[in-house]
């Protein structure tokens, strides 16, 4: 059984962490897989939004700790560890078109690392997340600590944090952790993510490298990249597009050109 699954429904991509034996799980080999499976999304025009999901009735809880003896046993382990993780929430803040996590069950720790790194994060009653890091003796990654900062504010961060408990769908929705509660997470991110796809790529793209950058603190963003972003979409065909389509009073038909 592949432990990553991908499935496409028109211009929208699903990712499907597919252990769901063990609550999807994520090993090592997983994030290096997920790093390179989002890089290459990048170039593929087809491909206008992702879903971000676990199979069966969890979205992730998070890291394979079974695996930790071998591959996260001392200080040098848990750096490179980590370079991986980081790896794959930087691919995919990275992906200039939207990601939805749909959240169902648990997300925790590393699993949480992976929603947080999606645009939005759409779950249903049944979610429950959380960071359990300070039952493990583990200090939180700063990316992530950062993206978990912009999205709950320095308190709930702290209490999410502090605590490693769990927080139910309602609670954690108020907290900034869930965006939308709906019945079926996954049909809802995939029917938003189809309503974006009508809008300029190259707009979203770039709404994005900025947004992100901006949430991640001073200095963060490359000024002269995202300048970049502006330039090249001003410049572009999707933009004599959508003037053409304004002034004929019709739906553009964007390209991401």
């Amino acid at each position: 059984m592949e432990e990553i699954r991908i499935e496409r429904h028109g211009g929208i991509a699903h990712i499907i962490l597919n252990r769901p034996s063990v609550r999807n799980a994520v090993t090592l080999a997983m994030w290096r897989e997920m790093a390179e499976i989002f890089s290459c999304f990048a170039g593929d025009r087809d491909v206008r939004g992702v879903v971000l999901r676990g199979a069966g009735k969890d979205f992730s809880v998070g890291a394979d700790i079974s695996e930790f003896e071998k591959i996260r046993d001392d200080r040098h382990q848990s750096a490179a560890y980590e370079v991986a993780v980081d790896a794959c929430s930087g691919a995919i803040a990275a992906l200039g078109k939207p990601v939805v996590a749909a959240i169902s069950g648990y997300c925790l720790g590393g699993g949480c690392h992976l929603a947080l790194a999606c645009d939005f994060r759409f779950g249903d009653r049944t979610a429950t997340i959380g960071i359990p890091s300070a039952r493990l003796s583990i200090v939180y990654g700063v990316h992530s600590v950062q993206r978990l900062l912009a999205l709950t504010g320095v308190s709930n961060a702290k209490r999410i944090l502090y605590s490693a408990d769990r927080f139910l769908a309602e609670q954690a929705m108020s907290m900034g952790l869930i965006d939308e509660l709906h019945e079926d997470a996954g049909l809802a991110a995939e029917k938003f993510l189809q309503r974006l796809a009508a809008n300029a790529p190259l707009s979203i793209a770039g709404a994005k490298y900025m947004l992100n950058g901006l949430s991640m603190g001073p200095g963060a963003l490359d000024l002269a990249a995202a300048q970049g972003l502006i330039d090249a979409a001003s410049d572009s065909e999707d933009f004599k597009e959508g003037r053409r389509a304004f002034a004929e009073k019709r739906s553009p038909q964007f390209r991401g050109e």
